[in-house]
């Protein structure tokens, strides 16, 4: 499969139809940072190639940041005594591209099969029997600047014939999977607080999973309440964000800096921390529109809007709006905006990132 049906991509569900329909594929690319659907294309690849005895030797690692494609192939051609089945999982798979100069001279199809291009077409058309290679590229997202660095792989990699693109849910997706965890969790949970849940963590699949484990483990078999998400998931990470709030609401550099150093110090995940600060001041943007200026009003306000806000956080909203003007509202939105841009760059240093915009706030 060469062409566009090569490089136009699957969907994880479809890749996982193929698994049971045809087997492993003996060369696949995995294209994009969503983490979740990853783990479970990975897993049940592993599943389908390796028994549990054949993964010890059967499991082969490469990274493309410490080695390059021809070796990883030189190891895919090789037969091993030990391991009559593998499989190679080759991750940093953008590493191999052509850099500089090198990425003109390659922008054309002749150009593409030269060198560890050229190497890994005539493996694809010649595969070692019973070996499955994986290429992984998950530092870029399937949009803005993103978008165009992962055209740039795929392209390298048009010979490839499986490319399974994880492209990142929407919350309306993110809520569907947490249902079905929930499920498969038997997690008595009800609609409002999956929603909750999933506004907390951002849509982020993989921390909707954990989160779900750690309630089904908590609540047992009665229902999880708002209470519980509060509790359990929120609790000192909203109260610490929160804080940095009020801190950035007094022009208080300095203590807004040792706030985000608590954050680092919890190991929190800053992107998710920066998620949180957004909701904040947008919340407190349609309140002081409204003309909202007491808890009360905020949470009837935003239950008629179908925004389930609970007491705790009403209360956080008033505060933002008695501590913030409008436009240094909007101004906030805007830098919180750029930030979270910055975020998604190559290998980017988030404390650094979050300590310029709270420069830039106060």
């Amino acid at each position: 499969m060469r062409g566009s049906a090569a490089t136009a991509g699957i969907t994880p569900e479809q890749f996982l139809r193929y698994l049971e329909r045809n087997g492993p594929p003996p060369v696949c690319l995995f294209l994009g940072a969503e983490a979740y659907q990853r783990q479970k294309c990975r897993r049940a690849l592993i599943h389908t190639v390796l028994n549990p005895e054949e993964r010890t030797e059967g499991l082969i690692r490469h990274d493309l940041e410490e080695t390059n494609l021809t070796e990883v192939l030189d190891d895919a051609r090789a037969l091993s005594l030990f391991a009559p089945r593998r499989v190679i999982w080759v991750s940093g798979a953008e590493a191999a591209l052509p850099r500089g100069r090198a990425v003109a001279e390659s922008s054309d199809e002749d150009g593409e099969e030269k060198g560890s291009s050229a190497a890994l077409s005539g493996y694809v058309h010649d595969p070692t029997p019973g070996t499955v290679l994986v290429l992984e590229s998950s530092r870029w997202e399937f949009e803005d600047e993103d978008k165009a660095r992962l055209e740039r792989v795929q392209k390298f990699y048009a010979a490839v014939p499986v490319q399974v693109e994880f492209r990142p849910y929407s919350l309306e997706a993110s809520r569907a999977v947490a249902r079905e965890i929930a499920r498969e969790k038997a997690l008595n949970i009800g609609v409002a607080e999956i929603g909750l849940l999933v506004e907390v963590l951002g849509g982020d699949a993989s921390r909707i999973a954990a989160e779900i484990e750690k309630l089904s483990l908590y609540a047992g078999e009665r229902k999880v309440t708002e209470e519980d998400i509060v509790s359990l998931v929120l609790n000192a990470r909203a109260s610490t964000v929160f804080a940095l709030v009020a801190a950035l609401g007094r022009g208080d550099r300095a203590r807004s800096l040792d706030i985000l150093d608590t954050l680092v110090r919890d190991g929190e995940y800053l992107p998710l921390a920066l998620t949180f600060l957004a909701t904040q001041f947008r919340l407190a943007l349609v309140a002081r529109e409204a003309g909202l200026r007491t808890p009360q009003q905020i949470l009837a306000h935003f239950s008629k809007l179908g925004v389930r806000v609970w007491p705790d956080r009403a209360q956080q909203v008033q505060q933002t709006v008695a501590a913030f003007p409008q436009e240094k509202l909007e101004t906030a939105l805007k830098k919180i905006s750029t930030a979270d841009r910055a975020l998604r760059e190559p290998r980017p240093d988030d404390r650094v990132v979050l300590e310029k915009l709270i420069f830039s706030l106060t």
